[in-house]
């Protein structure tokens, strides 16, 4: 006996002028694409290959590359068949799916964020204790803890999610968030309450103490030598500028839901390209150029090339 599956579709309307610059659109992205998946891991494979940088820092540097990677990956093939076809459309359960890898590794990034603070933290303001406090097993319980938190967390209003009814059938967006939710015939309240929880607990808590950790640390290196402040900017400074573009484009996406701005298209299609393309792309770089051990093995490569 045949089963009949329903399956609902939702209509992306986050394109601007789609039909007009498809291709010049497919280009970009697919260029910017092949540029991250390129620039992130090589700059993972140089920690893995390397004993020099098998560190907890540059643990952590290769995980957020590894989660641009992740992100990538989800997003970008769909956003490239989108360019390519009339019709932009979506089903339900992947757009729920791109919810969950948006959120879940945005969570996840802070928290790995907050981990290398406090790894440079012991470094800096603790030397003597840093072997004895960053073991491997205690490197290994924070990445744990820093992709299985927000798996955990925000795979709850997805479940919840899989089988509400939905009365509206457009997405301004060319990425799924949770303003999905807009889509839905009711809008619990306790969903909106459990957002403000998991959204304290992923961003606001990590980036508070992030915050205190490098004050700390700015504290006790001004009262230091001017060897010990030049090692803590040379290896504090890339984490906060990575810290300082990353909570910006997080800011974008507090506005649009909890306070419920309706940016025009432009602005909204503008944004959702800067997440896509700037921050996976701007992490490499960063790391890259401005840490000195990864830059050297880097500039080695490229000579032998």
């Amino acid at each position: 006996m045949d089963t009949q599956v329903n399956v609902t579709y939702i209509i992306i309307d986050g394109y601007v002028e789609v039909h007009k610059y498809r291709y010049l659109y497919f280009v970009i992205m697919f260029t910017a694409y092949i540029l991250i998946l390129c620039s992130n891991s090589t700059v993972v494979y140089l920690i893995w290959i390397h004993p020099n940088l098998h560190e907890p820092m540059y643990i952590f540097i290769a995980a957020l590359l590894i989660n641009s990677v992740v992100y990538s990956t989800v997003f970008y093939p769909k956003l490239l068949i989108d360019f390519l076809s009339d019709k932009q459309i979506i089903t339900y359960s992947a757009c729920l799916f791109q919810w969950f890898i948006f959120y879940s590794l945005a969570g996840s990034e802070f928290l790995l964020l907050a981990a290398m603070s406090y790894d440079r933290y012991v470094s800096i303001c603790k030397p003597l204790q840093y072997p004895t406090i960053m073991r491997k097993k205690t490197v290994i319980m924070f990445l744990v803890l820093a992709w299985l938190v927000p798996f955990c967390k925000i795979a709850g209003p997805i479940i919840q999610n899989v089988n509400k009814k939905l009365c509206k059938f457009t997405f301004k967006g060319i990425i799924c968030n949770s303003t999905v939710h807009k889509l839905h015939c009711v809008e619990p309240r306790i969903e909106k309450i459990y957002g403000l929880i998991v959204f304290v607990n992923l961003l606001f808590l990590p980036v508070l103490f992030i915050l205190f950790t490098y004050t700390r640390i700015f504290i006790i290196t001004y009262r230091s030598c001017r060897e010990v402040r030049r090692k803590a900017a040379q290896t504090c400074l890339p984490h906060l500028i990575v810290l300082i573009n990353f909570s910006c484009l997080a800011a974008y996406d507090v506005l649009l839901l909890r306070l419920e701005i309706d940016f025009p298209k432009t602005v909204r299609f503008i944004m959702s390209l800067q997440i896509l393309v700037y921050h996976p792309l701007f992490n490499p770089i960063i790391y890259g150029l401005k840490m000195k051990e990864i830059y050297k093995h880097l500039k080695r490569l490229f000579c032998k090339m």
